[in-house]
């Protein structure tokens, strides 16, 4: 499957006669027959249909911080979860007064829980951000686990690094959404690296592999 490299995405237009030979389509019909039940569970077609009518709703028009608002009124949610970094502590404050404004019920938990030593995670003094100081590790699987002690219905990333954000959503039990991923050299907005491929090109060719790949 190279849909990245898909010459007409004929799925998007429904011309089914212009599908590449390495579509996933034709050659993958059990999955899609497999999925489409799916949709067909209460929670999953709750979901997508409310997704889908926000989209229509809003596009173009609202950012994701509405977006957010108004896909928990067509799904019904009404208590999100907010992990949060807390490199993005006054964005979460202003967040919790928005959601709250609209009437959602937010309970919020940030990343330094717990505040235990990344020597716990086997992190040696020199692998620190910030070497001979107190540095707490990440905690998204302690996140994760409060918001779900809290019952939380909708949880939302504001802001988790590369990886912490991957344990939080393994271990989350309401679905997961995202208001921001960490991004420190592009104030948040890691497609800005792909935009402005004439900046950053020789940045992004410096991590090929050795074989030029």
């Amino acid at each position: 499957m190279k849909c990245a490299e898909c010459p007409s995405y004929a799925c998007r237009v429904g011309n089914m006669d212009r599908v590449p030979d390495n579509c996933p389509i034709p050659a993958e019909k059990e999955v899609f027959e497999a999925a489409r039940r799916m949709y067909d569970q209460p929670e999953d077609n709750r979901i997508a249909a409310a997704a889908a009518r926000t989209e229509a709703a809003g596009y173009g028009v609202w950012p994701r911080v509405v977006e957010i608002v108004e896909f928990c009124r067509r799904t019904g949610f009404c208590k999100i979860g907010m992990a949060f970094c807390v490199g993005l502590r006054q964005e979460a404050r202003v967040l919790k007064q928005v959601w709250e404004a609209a009437g959602l019920t937010v309970v919020s938990a940030n990343c330094k829980t717990g505040a235990v030593p990344k020597e716990e995670l086997g992190v040696t003094n020199d692998e620190k951000v910030r070497p001979g100081e107190f540095e707490p590790m990440c905690n998204p699987v302690a996140q994760a686990m409060l918001l779900n002690k809290a019952g939380t219905e909708l949880n939302v990333m504001v802001g988790l690094c590369v990886g912490h954000d991957t344990l939080f959503i393994k271990y989350s039990e309401a679905p997961v959404t995202v208001m921001a991923v960490k991004d420190r050299v592009l104030a948040h907005n890691p497609l800005g690296a792909v935009y402005a491929t004439h900046y950053y090109q020789k940045k992004l060719a410096a991590h090929k592999l050795d074989d030029g790949r």
